[in-house]
């Protein structure tokens, strides 16, 4: 099992790509902090998942919520060897309707979220002189894209935070990277007309969206010793899409 006493907090994981996440975590033998506001996404995910998943109610824009998570997760397993950032919420409208408490809604959660949870992480991490801290981004935080101005500042943000982590926590042997997955089936997209689905497929090279498990799986990569010299970089999971 390649995370094998391996301790990890991953948040937003009730749902989509952080629940399955955390069921790829707890198989490949970690002890898995899931965290999300949601207790009822918990609740469900936990009936599917073993002996290795503990799960807290935390906002990711409660400072006070993720002290006190963390301080469960090292009362509970001693270390946090891995975070994922992977909360994230989108409120799309364009430039010219879109209103502040939208703009300010997204970027809470989505950007000064993950410098929560990383600094909370960090500094255990920086003490036991070892980590890995995994971050969501999007394509959109590369390129853009109509009717989502918050979330693609949100999550460019996101990286420039990635790469500037990386260099700050290099000396404590800690690594920081990104994930930017394209378009991705999960409980929201499946609520999307067809059409939009199928407008999707058209724009991937590889004809087809990708699944929460493929991008579950390169957290795992990268999570793992596999990417033991892979910092400060950005993995794209998106069939091809910004080739």
């Amino acid at each position: 099992m390649r995370l094998a006493n391996k301790v990890a907090i991953i948040t937003g994981a009730g749902s989509g790509i952080g629940a399955e996440t955390a069921k790829l975590f707890v198989a490949e033998g970690a002890k898995v902090h899931a965290w999300d506001v949601r207790p009822e996404s918990l609740a469900a995910l936990a009936k599917g998942v073993g002996d290795g998943l503990r799960t807290a109610v935390v906002d990711v824009t409660n400072r006070a919520s993720i002290e006190a998570a963390v301080a469960q997760a090292l009362q509970v397993d001693g270390k946090i060897d891995v975070l994922i950032n992977n909360a994230g919420i989108t409120a799309d409208a364009t430039l010219l309707k879109m209103e502040e408490s939208a703009f300010d809604r997204v970027i809470a959660v989505n950007l000064k979220g993950v410098f929560n949870c990383s600094q909370a992480v960090a500094r255990v991490m920086s003490q036991q002189q070892s980590g890995v801290i995994l971050n969501a981004s999007s394509i959109v935080g590369l390129y853009g894209n109509f009717g989502q101005a918050n979330y693609a500042a949100s999550k460019a943000g996101v990286i420039g935070m990635t790469r500037t982590m990386a260099r700050e926590l290099a000396r404590f042997n800690v690594r920081v990277n990104v994930v930017a997955p394209g378009f991705i089936l999960t409980d929201m997209t499946a609520k999307m007309p067809e059409k939009v689905l199928e407008m999707m497929k058209e724009k991937t090279p590889l004809k087809r969206n990708g699944t929460a498990l493929e991008v579950a799986k390169a957290y795992l990569f990268l999570a793992s010793e596999d990417a033991s010299f892979i910092t400060g970089q950005v993995l794209g999971v998106d069939g091809g899409l910004v080739v």
